[in-house]
Formats: C-alpha cells, structure tokens, sequence
C-alpha cells in the first residue's frame, strides 16, 4: 500500500461497496464499520445475496445499470470503492445495458474481454469516473489465507508433487487470462477451471478421477491479476464440494486468497481427513 493511500484509507468515513455473492462482502462490512467506516452497498439483482444490504443505506440495481450506479454514489458523496463477492458473467441479453455500459464495451469490446482484461478495463472506467478503488485485502487483512496447513491433515508426498504440479500448470498459464485454479491427481491435471468457475471444475473433475488417493485442487492468485479487485476465495462450500468429490484436499495461495470461515472451513477439512494449506509458490 502506497503512503498516499494509506493516508487516504485513514481519514475514509464512508466507502461504497459494490457487493458480488457469498458472505465475504457482509464481513468486509463488519470490518468498516469497526473502522468507524460507514458502508453504502451497491447490490446487485441476481447476484448480491439479499441479507447482504440489511438495514445499511443502499440500492439495488441491475449490473448493466451503470449511469444509475455513477449518478448515485456521486450524489452521496461516494468517491472510494470496494468491489467484493462472486459475480457471474452475464451474457449481454442479461446485462441490458444502459447507455453509459453500452458506451464501455464498444471501447472495450465484449467477447474479446476475459475475466482479468475485463477487470482491468473496468478499473480504468472507474477511474476515469472520478472513483478511487480499494483491495478489500486493506480492510480485513484477516481472512487472507495464512502460510501452512490449516487444521490437522497434511498432505502426503504424492500429494505435494500434485501441489508443485498444479502450481507448474497455473504459472504457465498465467499470463493467458483463464482460471485461477486446476485439479491433479497423481501428476495428471483433470481440468482447469473455465467459465464454470470453481464449483463447476470440482463437480467436472470427480467424476474423472482414477482409482486411488484422490485428486489435489490448487487455486492460486495470476501473475496478471488485479489483487484489488478479484483475489481468490474459499469457504466453508468448497471444502464441502472437495469432499464430495472425494478430493484429498487443496491449497491456495497464502497472502492472496481469501479463506471465508477459516474455524468451518477447519473444521470441516479435518472432520472429513482432507488437507487445506496456504502456499507461497
């Protein structure tokens, strides 16, 4: 963090978060507030989970609702931003744009756009707005994911050289702007994540799994990645989707990944005799 933005997040008093799915955008919540920080939640139709907002100031919008979202957090005096939470992709007859995202994506194209190249160019647009944004990372550094096994199982060497293997495939693949994450067994990559996101690759790769002790899931953080605007995250669910795939464990990439409900995700992990680790490849 930049001496300029340290000093800026010191004075913040209020911050608008643009919340995606899941509870990490309710714990980035918490944390402004604890901060004396008041949050103003930018929700989203489909997406946001609706305990997300509760009583907090907020709107509902849908993601192709840009003028309304600009001409809001302008009117509240809203300038810093967080944007949190799993949002999927749209196609572009779900999106219905209005003017101002129509205006985007001509500049920016459309199908051209991965998911980092989107990231970066929204990030641009912001900007250019006017808006500063801020890693949620900076609010609560917590939940980032700690170095080491966590909890009680350890992976066993073979599934160590699968770690190493998955770290090998998704370093190579870094710069080309597709999945954060691969499934391993025994040396062999079953999948990469796609447009199916996490869940999907899990639920995709149990079902190809051989015979033996069973497949490893790594998740990192791209060399490409803005970590101010999509770090990786897992929870409580994907140890449960891990287990039902009948996986030997995962890893993820410890500083930058969050790990929502590390007790459960513990809890869970060791109650089942799988690994979860943070590594620093």
């Amino acid at each position: 963090m930049s001496a300029a933005e340290e000093k800026r997040l010191e004075g913040l008093s209020r911050i608008g978060i643009l919340a995606g799915g899941g509870t990490l955008p309710r714990m980035l919540v918490a944390a402004c507030q604890d901060k004396g920080i008041e949050p103003f939640i930018v929700a989203f139709e489909g997406q946001t989970d609706l305990e997300t907002p509760g009583e907090l100031d907020h709107i509902w919008v849908r993601l192709g609702a840009t003028n309304k979202i600009i001409r809001t957090l302008r009117t509240r005096g809203i300038l810093d931003l967080v944007m949190l939470g799993s949002i999927r992709r749209p196609s572009l007859s779900e999106l219905k744009p209005d003017f101002k995202t129509v205006e985007f994506f001509a500049k920016e194209g459309w199908k051209s756009l991965g998911d980092d190249s989107l990231l970066r160019a929204l990030r641009r647009f912001l900007e250019n707005e006017g808006f500063i944004l801020h890693g949620a990372q900076k609010f609560i550094p917590e939940l980032l994911a700690p170095e080491g096994v966590i909890g009680c199982v350890k992976p066993q060497a073979a599934q160590q050289r699968d770690i190493a293997r998955g770290i090998e495939v998704l370093k190579a693949l870094s710069g080309q702007d597709v999945g954060q994450a691969v499934v391993v067994q025994n040396g062999h990559v079953l999948g990469i994540e796609g447009a199916e996101g996490t869940d999907g690759l899990i639920r995709r790769c149990g079902e190809l799994q051989r015979k033996g002790r069973g497949g490893v899931l790594v998740k990192l953080c791209k060399d490409t990645q803005d970590q101010d605007l999509d770090l990786p995250t897992i929870g409580p669910h994907t140890v449960d989707n891990v287990i039902q795939a009948g996986f030997s464990g995962l890893a993820v990439h410890a500083g930058k990944s969050f790990i929502s409900q590390i007790d459960d995700v513990r809890e869970k992990a060791d109650s089942a005799g799988v690994f979860v680790m943070g590594i620093s490849p």
